[in-house]
């Protein structure tokens, strides 16, 4: 039986307004109008304060344990950060050390990145995707990257960038579907 999925979206800038923020809401959006979903925003830069110096979970506040729970059960995790000096922000990385190491193990992943130039674009694929990699998820093939020429007043304006944004929220679909009718797992088989 079909149930309503869950997307968890991370957006990672650090401030207000940003870029970054306006490229989760549009892939968010598009995502919603496509499918029946339960959608959570996380803003990073609204939390670092109350985690950005705690170095183990169980010293988080409950606010902070709270969204850590909210992304160990996504049915889909979108996330997404500006790139500084070809990698996601440190603050992102260290939101994302206190996840459990087994919670994200085959949950489908949408990544995104903004920067200031295409010389970032691969940070999806060097830096984004090994970190989902060791998680065991499963990056979804296309990520969006989005550079700053593609904005207009922190908005999504080019053209090609709402392309880009279309193509992935439809090779995401099947995924989220898939998990919305709750497949049934096939077993691993022990060697021993």
């Amino acid at each position: 039986m079909a149930r309503t999925p869950k997307i968890v979206a991370v957006s990672g800038g650090l401030q207000r307004p940003s870029r970054t923020l306006a490229l989760v809401q549009q892939l968010l959006a598009g995502l919603s109008d496509a499918l029946p979903v339960d959608t959570r925003l996380i803003e990073l830069g609204e939390l670092v304060p109350q985690f950005g110096s705690v170095l183990q979970r169980s010293h988080l506040p409950p606010a902070i344990e709270a969204v850590l729970r909210d992304i160990e059960s996504a049915d889909l995790l979108l996330v997404a950060s500006p790139i500084y000096r070809g990698s996601y922000t440190g603050l992102f990385k260290h939101l994302f050390d206190f996840v459990h190491h087994e919670a994200l193990i085959d949950v489908p992943v949408l990544l995104a990145a903004t920067g200031g130039s295409d010389r970032h674009a691969l940070a999806i694929d060097h830096q984004l995707r090994p970190l989902f990699s060791f998680f065991q998820a499963h990056t979804l093939p296309i990520g969006v990257y989005a550079t700053d020429k593609e904005f207009d007043n922190y908005q999504v304006s080019s053209d090609a960038l709402r392309a880009r944004i279309a193509l992935a929220v439809e090779r995401a679909l099947p995924a989220l579907r898939q998990r919305a009718h709750g497949l049934v797992e096939i077993p691993v088989l022990s060697l021993a």
